[in-house]
């Protein structure tokens, strides 16, 4: 529960690199959330290291601006073949991106998730970046890296009674 209570969204990075042991854990985690029914799971990931095609993933969108200084992003995407309500693959996709970022907390990393669907503009020029199949839709892209001097995951306590409604609103 700690990395719950301490996640934070870093948007600076030192210039350590992220281990590939620390990668693959990150998508470990990120695998292992729920789906909206057994085997409807549909996140497939592209991990970036490769400084010319950080930069390309920055240039998506303002919001992504902050992508080219991390040492990996990591790009979630939704195999519609594997999705059993399409309705809400957005939320499948959610979980596993929650998991993902709890995991980098847990391991004393910084990261941000950078929003791409359901914005056309933005998961059109992420296909395009990666010649995806129609079958595949962008969801976002996770920044990634140790953070920069000064900032880290801490507790910021956003508890608000006022939003806690017994039977009725």
């Amino acid at each position: 529960m700690k990395e719950i209570f301490k996640r934070r969204s870093i948007r600076k990075y030192s210039d350590k690199e992220v281990e590939d042991e620390k990668i693959a854990k990150l998508l470990r985690a990120a695998m292992q959330a729920p789906g909206s029914r057994l085997g409807s799971e549909p996140w497939e990931f592209i991990v970036v290291k490769n400084k010319n095609t950080i930069k390309k993933l920055s240039e998506m969108s303002p919001n992504a601006k902050l992508v080219s200084d991390a040492s990996v992003a990591i790009v979630l995407l939704a195999n519609m073949d594997r999705v059993h309500y399409p309705q809400v693959w957005q939320q499948d996709m959610s979980a596993a991106a929650t998991n993902l970022l709890l995991e980098a907390s847990y391991l004393d990393l910084g990261a941000v998730w950078i929003g791409t669907a359901p914005t056309q503009e933005r998961m059109d020029y992420l296909s395009e970046l990666f010649d995806l199949s129609d079958n595949i839709r962008p969801f976002n892209i996770i920044s990634i890296g140790y953070p920069a001097e000064g900032l880290e995951n801490k507790f910021l306590d956003k508890y608000d009674e006022s939003r806690i409604h017994y039977e009725e609103y």
